[in-house]
């Protein structure tokens, strides 16, 4: 009969049973079917740099990664990868040996994940995690073994005691987002140092996604944690240009680490996408290059909006964690009499006409995570204005 299979076993594959359909492909759709703001995903509402969309724009006119582009990426754009790592951070990387360009940081994540691990590794990451990173484990066969950054004083703290606790003889790799979505925690020196002393005792493999390197706020740093003793040989650092430069469409990311590192990810990556966005590559080149002014100026109109939506949350009965990094706000929504951030997001666009996503989808431990939620603020200051009057309206006494 058509339409029939002939095997009574699930279609999909075991490792991915647990994931279904995205938890931002839920929202989204609700946000349109009820008209509502959609502070979900974090995706901005503005272009970047008109230059930047102008160098892509040329780059095709001039047939430059039109076709297939090589392997590893253009080496316009790994030279500037380079050059930004030292810039920054003072870090020495060949553009030929030790950059790699990936479709975004998801295939980077994705790549270096089923690489570098096998069925049985243990992968240590701190929950709430970035839900590609739980997939992407499945896929690679390992384990996941979530350490919970916790509420205190303020921010998401790590347990550094936790953390040396979830480390076994069958742990393969450290995976540590900082800049940290969803939390917006940033690792502090003491909190990174001890990572790599626990990295380097321990022999671990570590994979950092860094991709808000470049929105951090108040006295928070970001410091690479490849920069510390004994960390340049055993880690893999991740970075993208969707985050920095507001440009999500384009999909350009990278990878940075030794030479055999990079291989061994390459080896990964060139099954996946093989290629990707070719035409970009030279434009964000030409937008790795742009001056510290860039930087400065898109750090300050992202803490002006962080600062709109955070003291408008609060205002209206949040309590407010106000995020050292990323474009994420994380709220606990139990001063509003509620404990179920499921039930009070699908029930929040009917309520108030404003998106926002359950932290809970973030956690192995979903207890843990059941009274937070998150609310983006990478869109026009209107926009966030007008999502924080809704609110109010809707829940402040």
């Amino acid at each position: 009969m058509t339409g029939m299979t002939s095997t009574a076993r699930p279609l999909l594959n075991r490792r991915l049973a647990e994931f279904g359909t995205t938890i931002f492909a839920e929202m989204s759709a609700l946000a349109l079917k009820t008209g509502s703001i959609n502070l979900g995903q974090g995706f901005p509402d503005t272009d970047g740099p008109e230059e930047i969309r102008e160098a892509a724009v040329r780059a095709l006119r001039d047939g430059r990664g039109n076709q297939y582009p090589p392997g590893p990426g253009v080496p316009e754009l790994r030279t500037a990868i380079a050059a930004h790592q030292q810039r920054r951070y003072g870090l020495s990387y060949d553009p030929d040996a030790e950059v790699l360009v990936t479709a975004g940081a998801t295939e980077a994540i994705a790549a270096a994940l089923l690489a570098l691990v096998e069925p049985g590794d243990e992968v240590v990451a701190f929950e709430p995690y970035y839900d590609s990173y739980a997939a992407c484990i499945a896929m690679a066969g390992g384990t996941r073994v979530p350490v919970t950054l916790r509420p205190s004083e303020g921010r998401f703290r790590l347990d550094l005691d936790e953390l040396r606790a979830a480390v076994t003889d069958r742990t393969r790799l450290l995976l540590i987002n900082t800049p940290h979505n969803p939390t917006g925690t940033v690792l502090t020196r003491e909190e990174l140092a001890a990572i790599a002393e626990l990295a380097v005792e321990r022999d671990l493999l570590v994979i950092t996604d860094e991709v808000y390197e470049h929105l951090v706020f108040d006295e928070a740093e970001h410091i690479p944690l490849v920069t510390f003793p004994g960390m340049r040989e055993r880690t893999v650092s991740i970075g993208s240009a969707g985050k920095t430069f507001s440009f999500t469409g384009w999909k350009v990311g990278w990878v940075t680490g030794t030479p055999a590192l990079v291989t061994a990810v390459r080896s990964a990556k060139q099954f996946l996408t093989y290629v990707a966005s070719g035409p970009f590559q030279y434009a964000v080149a030409e937008a790795l290059a742009l001056p510290d002014s860039y930087f400065d100026a898109f750090r300050a109109d992202m803490l002006a909006k962080r600062d709109v939506l955070a003291t408008g949350l609060a205002e209206a009965g949040f309590e407010v964690f106000r995020p050292a990094g990323t474009y994420f706000v994380t709220t606990d929504i139990r001063p509003l009499g509620e404990t179920d951030g499921f039930a009070f997001c699908r029930a929040l666009p009917e309520l108030a006409g404003v998106v926002a996503i359950p932290n809970a989808v973030f956690y192995d431990h979903r207890e843990a995570g059941a009274p937070f939620v998150r609310f983006a603020f990478c869109k026009r200051v209107g926009v966030l204005e007008e999502a924080v009057g809704r609110l109010h309206k809707a829940f402040a006494r």
